[in-house]
């Protein structure tokens, strides 16, 4: 997985050291532009409806928040019951995430700064990454997917943006930065190229589309993986 290795150290770069700021305020109560609070709204849609894909009672549920970014996620699985183990690539992002933890669930989430799969161990009863995956490209999704449903006894939730014509001319507009002056840029998919992805990696496990949220500027994609049982 080369060009996942290459992509997820230029999203560390972005978020531990450009974006933090950015990122510690957008996940915040604190003001922001019109723009941005469109994908505030977004993001916060996006979350409920992935932990709508979960039991409400998650109590004695394992559960991993992959690219658990400032914590928000990982915060209302504990308040249902679960163990997070809460993973992201900025180990900023991290201590941000472990400053705003609440008292009463701090003892049921471990906080932990790496590779959202590499640097966790043991099984989980369902995994959770929203816009974590956005990076990255169909094979090396197919590959991670793969890689992680090994571990995961249940369901894999996850976001992609889609390819729509919006983000598609956001996209090759992206691509005319200078790479020093880049954000990561998202890959839009289709449903069709990633289940393609799946089947030639050799899964035949389900892959299902769950629902689309648009606010604004913010437009992605829910999913579901299982894997074959």
């Amino acid at each position: 997985m080369t060009s996942y290795s290459a992509t997820r150290d230029r999203v560390e770069d972005y978020f531990d050291r450009t974006a933090t700021k950015t990122w510690e305020r957008l996940t915040s109560d604190a003001p922001v532009s019109g723009v941005r609070a469109t994908v505030r709204a977004g993001r916060d849609q996006m979350r409920a409806l992935m932990l709508r894909q979960l039991p409400e009672d998650l109590t004695g549920m394992r559960i991993l928040d992959a690219g658990c970014g400032t914590g928000a996620m990982a915060v209302e699985l504990a308040q249902r019951g679960a163990q997070v183990v809460a993973v992201d690539i900025s180990p900023a992002l991290i201590e941000i995430a472990k400053q705003r933890v609440p008292s009463n669930v701090a003892n049921r989430i471990e906080w932990v700064a790496g590779d959202m799969l590499d640097n966790t161990s043991g099984r989980f009863d369902h995994a959770l990454a929203m816009d974590s995956l956005i990076y990255y490209d169909a094979d090396d999704i197919a590959a991670l997917l793969n890689k992680a449903i090994e571990r995961i006894d249940g369901k894999f939730i996850f976001t992609l943006a889609p390819r729509t014509r919006m983000l598609m001319v956001m996209w090759r507009v992206g691509k005319l930065f200078p790479r020093k002056d880049r954000s990561p840029t998202m890959v839009p998919h289709t449903t069709a190229g990633i289940a393609t992805a799946l089947r030639s990696s050799g899964s035949k496990g389900p892959l299902k589309e769950i629902e689309r949220i648009k606010s604004g500027f913010y437009i992605s994609t829910a999913f579901s993986y299982e894997g074959a049982k």
